[in-house]
């Protein structure tokens, strides 16, 4: 498998946060946030990483470039975003012939990720896909809302609608098969993966719901929530140069001011 981490947005609802520091570097709990999505993947066995840059792309390389990350980590700069099929699609001869794990790294997701991959590869319904990682949201109205069939099947997708028939939301992760990357790829007008691929695969995306904790940390709010969430993803801190430097960075105390 291979995977592409979506971390090039600037994170407009979380200023003043990200005037100068990226939203997929946000602290969680003293950790930035791409670091934990990183650790999920190692853990998971994916090595080959892509990751997308375009806002304050400096300090995403600065954390990338520190050597106790073992993985093949690549970016891909975006002069301006894409969307995420477009940026799947400019790339797709790195994840052509492969699983591909999608996810927008600027949200906030622990959960059984072991759980996730396997009912991918095992369980989920033939003749799907994808899987799509769903969850159960207080704030349908700004989310993607799926109705599923009785085999878990996305039947219907609601983009961000004013009344949502439900609150089991897209979570905007998933594990994509080669047909995906290849339908994206020969298909030059589309930019946006919610709205162009998905109502595109209707009835052949399968759902994993993730019972844990998942979060948009788009707003001041939302973060400031996640420093209180109880994950048991254990990611000890590297004491280097970089993470000493993060530690005394103002995000820390803008976070935890009441």
């Amino acid at each position: 498998m291979k995977a592409m981490l979506l971390a090039a947005g600037e994170g407009t609802r979380l200023r003043p946060y990200t005037e100068n520091w990226p939203k997929c570097l946000m602290p969680i709990k003293k950790i930035p946030l791409l670091e934990y999505w990183l650790t999920i993947l190692n853990r998971n066995g994916i090595e080959d990483i892509l990751i997308n840059t375009c806002y304050l792309s400096d300090a995403v390389n600065s954390f990338l470039d520190r050597p106790h990350f073992n993985q093949q980590i690549s970016t891909v700069y975006e002069h301006e975003l894409l969307g995420t099929a477009a940026t799947i699609r400019q790339n797709a001869e790195y994840f052509r012939n492969d699983t591909t794990f999608i996810a927008h790294a600027d949200n906030w997701c622990c959960c059984d990720f072991e759980n996730f991959f396997f009912y991918h590869h095992n369980e989920r319904p033939s003749g799907t896909l994808m899987t799509m990682m769903t969850f159960e949201t207080e704030q349908p109205q700004s989310c993607g809302i799926v109705q599923t069939s009785s085999q878990g099947v996305v039947t219907g997708f609601y983009e961000k609608v004013k009344n949502p028939p439900g609150n089991l939301a897209n979570a905007a992760v998933y594990l994509v098969e080669p047909e995906v990357i290849n339908w994206i790829a020969n298909n030059e007008n589309i930019t946006d993966f919610s709205k162009d691929v998905l109502p595109h695969f209707l009835g052949k995306i399968a759902t994993w719901k993730n019972t844990a904790i998942h979060r948009d940390i788009g707003t001041i709010e939302m973060l400031k929530r996640a420093q209180r969430d109880n994950c048991n993803l254990t990611i000890p801190a590297v004491d280097d140069q970089w993470y000493k430097t993060f530690l005394v960075h103002p995000i820390h105390k803008m976070i935890t001011q009441s």
